[in-house]
């Protein structure tokens, strides 16, 4: 697909909650811990095209539990950040196979703070909000996130934007497996909650123009940051 439709260098690229696998809680199946082929990938296609890219794969903890996590590699290969999903999915069980992670990540794209989430975190604004009080002005989102859901999926990602007054750019999965549907819906949202480009239902990249300049203007313009009571969001992690 990035062969079809070469990204510009420099670019952001989102491959979705475990990529390569679909999401599965047999960890045994899906961890990439054997031949790290997906560790490999993410690496590799970011020097090629010279861009920054962000994958979701599964690795196993010391206790052979599962990290949902994401995977960030600069324009020079080099990993710069890993991400463990926060908010395992509880009506789906993902807690008995998968550990939460323990702390927000951010990382630095092209002079804007990137704070990657995964799928079910979605649903949890407070911590989309400590992100903007570190300091991020884009929100990534990767997903393999249900049709039977999907106005959800639409609804909290223009929510998360507008409430934080942030880019979101979101990709999931499309397409069907044994027991579920996915309806794509990629896409990338500005600080405003205008969706800038929808992917639909289809399997193919999408892409939009971040500006950080529209993000400080516009927390600047309409200031509702500032009146936060940091009393309320407990302790920042």
């Amino acid at each position: 697909m990035l062969d079809a439709v070469p990204p510009e260098r420099g670019s952001l690229v989102l491959l979705p909650e475990m990529f390569s696998t679909g999401f599965s809680m047999n960890v045994d199946t899906v961890a990439d811990d054997q031949t790290r082929a997906d560790q490999a990938f993410i690496p590799e296609i970011a020097k090629d095209y010279c861009v920054t890219v962000v994958g979701g794969l599964v690795t196993r903890d010391a206790n052979g539990k599962g990290l949902n996590q994401a995977m960030v590699c600069d324009a020079r290969g080099i990993e710069i950040a890993r991400y463990t999903k926060l908010q395992c999915f509880s009506p789906g069980k993902e807690a008995i196979h998968y550990r939460s992670g323990e702390r927000l990540v951010a990382f630095d794209w092209n002079g804007i703070k990137v704070c990657p989430f995964i799928c079910y975190d979605l649903r949890f604004p407070e911590i989309f909000r400590i992100g903007m009080r570190q300091g991020a002005e884009l929100f990534v989102v990767i997903a393999n996130w249900p049709s039977l859901r999907e106005e959800h999926w639409v609804t909290l990602l223009k929510a998360r934007a507008i409430e934080n007054q942030a880019y979101v750019a979101a990709v999931n999965r499309a397409g069907n497996d044994s027991w579920l549907s996915y309806p794509g819906r990629s896409m990338i949202i500005d600080p405003k909650g205008h969706v800038l480009i929808d992917a639909g239902a289809a399997e193919r990249i999408i892409s939009a123009d971040i500006d950080p300049e529209f993000v400080r203007k516009w927390r600047n313009e309409f200031a509702v940051l500032s009146d936060v009571r940091p009393e309320f969001l407990g302790h920042d992690r």
